[in-house]
């Protein structure tokens, strides 16, 4: 999987988590709806730092703590 795919499957986990909505994280970290929606469906090609970072935001956390997850292992994501 490509680093978008697994930011997106990490949001999932996390919403479901912390009871989130998506809508909710949207507010919370200032992500525009149509952005998310980018991010989510697969459509986005690439997530920036300053992306992370908003995320990180919404759901009240560092962006060590939102990467700091298995899926985003070297042996997980194709980071070319």
């Amino acid at each position: 999987m490509n680093v978008c795919e697994a930011v997106a499957k990490r949001i999932g986990k996390l919403l479901k988590e912390k009871g989130m909505t998506q809508y909710r994280l949207e507010q919370k970290s200032g992500i525009l709806h149509g952005s998310m929606a980018c991010i989510m469906n697969g459509r986005n090609k690439t997530v920036t730092l300053s992306t992370i970072y908003m995320l990180a935001r919404g759901f009240d956390m560092t962006m060590n703590e939102f990467l700091d997850d298995d899926i985003f292992l070297m042996e997980n994501v194709d980071y070319e």
